[in-house]
């Protein structure tokens, strides 16, 4: 867990790797359910194609399809999933009806004011599609992008007003699945204001106990 810009996906994939288990994201489930043409990938699909969120009952079981598969016999690494604390609970109650639970919660914490500072300043090339940041990855010409020399353009979602009000929906939704796992004992909190490789390092540091 952890909220956009903490670099949750980058962890998301280094832990994977490490452990030699699936990454499962939200939207990589969906999209399989959908591509095999399973009951629930229709369901979920039909829901998608009209601009609605999917219910919990489609997602859950959608998630109950893919955890059943044998790639995550010896585990599995969920990413974005779940979201509510009754996709939480759902959760708890499918792993209990196959003999598993989970080990940890991982929750990459990263103060606000840091976010703002990630998500805003992102720059995009509108002819290639690459993607730089004016600190962490600038382009070798400030504005100009290296590969065609277009001039980068900051995404309407990416100015501070936009980003400011994203991150407060996702504290707001956050927060309770946050405590709900911090009763349960569950959850492991990272210091998300690090380099990568450190972050990683603390995870794996959690992990091995």
């Amino acid at each position: 867990m952890g909220l956009p810009g903490a670099g949750k996906g980058t962890q998301a994939e280094q832990i994977s790797e490490k452990y030699q288990i699936p990454h499962i994201s939200t939207g990589d489930m969906f999209r399989l359910a959908i591509k095999e043409g399973t009951p629930l990938g229709k369901e979920a699909k039909r829901y998608m194609d009209q601009g609605d969120l999917v219910p919990d009952e489609v997602t859950i079981g959608i998630v109950q399809e893919r955890l059943g598969k044998d790639d995550c016999k010896e585990g599995f690494l969920l990413d974005g999933f779940p979201r509510t604390i009754a996709q939480a609970e759902a959760l708890h109650n499918l792993l209990a009806d196959m003999n598993e639970s989970i080990d940890d919660v991982i929750h990459v914490d990263v103060p606000q004011d840091k976010l703002v500072e990630r998500l805003t300043g992102r720059r995009v090339c509108p002819t290639c599609g690459s993607t730089y940041h004016v600190m962490y990855n600038p382009p070798i010409k400030e504005g100009v992008c290296d590969k065609d020399g277009s001039q980068l353009i900051q995404r309407e979602d990416d100015s501070a007003e936009t980003v400011a009000k994203r991150l407060a929906v996702n504290i707001e939704q956050t927060q309770p699945l946050l405590d709900f796992y911090e009763e349960k004992g569950y959850l492991v909190t990272v210091n998300g204001d690090q380099k990568i490789d450190q972050v990683f390092q603390d995870i794996q540091t959690k992990l091995d106990k």
